[in-house]
């Protein structure tokens, strides 16, 4: 987000954030020592880098003779890490790739959100779409057959068509954007053991306080808690693009090791751990501006998304972003603040720094501080 970007007190908050979803340890070593230049680089170094050479098995006697055992393992995973950036990098820029091969988005999934922002709904539109959506199905079944939803206990509704005319309109307006998007968490986020349950809760939270401070302003509720659910989708694609290409590329290089009998490269490629660094550097670079491509490719024409998803990405200060943009922006520095302040790693003076920079008034802050943003109510006749 330019918004962070642009200022390096704001930028390293934000940056802080991002690494305390990967994890509390990274997210301690790193404080204090976020800056975007570590990760870009000069653009020669880039190119240095990305020109590495991959087949590392023949430069393996060269480099230990002159270089001994620890360049060699050194070079080792500069070489590998290289081929990572550059595979993912591609995979990137192919906005409709990770759109339907990354994330899997079905047609019915962003159609169902369209028409929940128009008057003249009704749950039988939107009936046949949830239904052919397997997993939403299941979803909603499950969800209505939950005890303190369900009208009897003796009663389990199967039917998502049924489940659907239980839940009604009101309720489908938060159901809907929650259930889509947690379809397109990551499966998992291993070595990050606890990133998925954080990506969730955070995508959560800021759709919630978006939605409260919707309310609050007279703002449109369900187009501020759907763009604030989608905000991360972004992020949700290149950890999930990421780590697939990371695992899969790894698998590769040691099968190559051991089918050449290199025990030597083999034992260094089996200690190579997954690297933190290299999954923020995508986060931190592409996460915004891709959560704006992959909206913009849904072709919403109802529901007021897009152009907030933009200046969420591009506006360079509060002031020039629309009116939902705001209200997100705002949003994500209080869950920002708040998931910092939990492990102690935001100061006074940076809090201060961060409420004013988003214009989040105390009003605002007494009231987010007050409301649950954590879980979602549903109320069912």
């Amino acid at each position: 987000m330019q918004f962070f970007d642009n200022n390096d007190t704001l930028s390293s908050i934000h940056h802080q954030a991002i690494s305390l979803t990967m994890s509390k340890d990274f997210a301690e070593k790193r404080r204090g020592k976020i800056d975007i230049v570590e990760f870009q680089g000069s653009e020669q170094e880039n190119r240095r880098r990305e020109l590495l050479s991959v087949e590392v098995e023949a430069q393996q006697e060269k480099i230990v003779a002159a270089h001994g055992e620890e360049h060699f393992r050194k070079q080792v995973m500069t070489a590998f890490f290289a081929q990572v950036k550059k595979q993912v990098n591609e995979e990137f820029d192919n906005k409709a790739y990770v759109y339907n091969n990354v994330l899997s988005i079905e047609d019915a999934a962003p159609t169902i959100l369209e028409l929940l922002s128009l008057r003249a709904t009704s749950v039988n539109k939107i009936k046949p779409l949830a239904t052919s959506l397997t997993w939403l199905a299941t979803d909603l079944v499950s969800l209505v057959n939950k005890p303190q939803y369900r009208k009897r206990a003796d009663v389990q509704v199967n039917d998502a068509k049924l489940a659907l005319s239980y839940i009604g309109l009101d309720n489908l307006k938060l159901v809907m954007p929650t259930f889509i998007l947690k379809h397109w968490l990551p499966s998992s986020t291993a070595p990050f053991n606890l990133m998925k349950r954080k990506l969730w809760n955070d995508s959560l939270s800021i759709a919630l306080a978006a939605s409260v401070l919707a309310d609050h302003s007279g703002a449109n509720r369900y187009a501020a808690f759907t763009t604030g659910m989608l905000s991360n989708i972004g992020q949700l694609a290149i950890t999930r693009c990421f780590l697939n290409t990371y695992n899969r590329m790894y698998k590769q290089e040691l099968r190559k090791a051991f089918n050449a009998k290199d025990k030597r490269l083999h034992n260094i490629l089996s200690k190579i751990e997954n690297s933190p660094e290299l999954l923020l550097e995508q986060l931190v670079l592409r996460s915004s501006k891709l959560s704006a491509d992959l909206i913009e490719l849904m072709n919403f024409e109802r529901l007021p998304i897009t152009e907030a998803m933009f200046d969420l990405a591009y506006a360079e200060t509060i002031d020039t972003m629309n009116p939902i943009a705001k209200i997100v922006t705002k949003a994500k520095v209080y869950i920002d603040y708040r998931n910092l302040a939990k492990v102690n790693l935001i100061s006074e003076e940076d809090k201060l720094s961060l409420f004013e920079a988003a214009k989040l008034t105390k009003t605002e802050i007494s009231l987010l501080n007050k409301s649950d943003i954590d879980h979602i109510k549903l109320k069912f006749n």
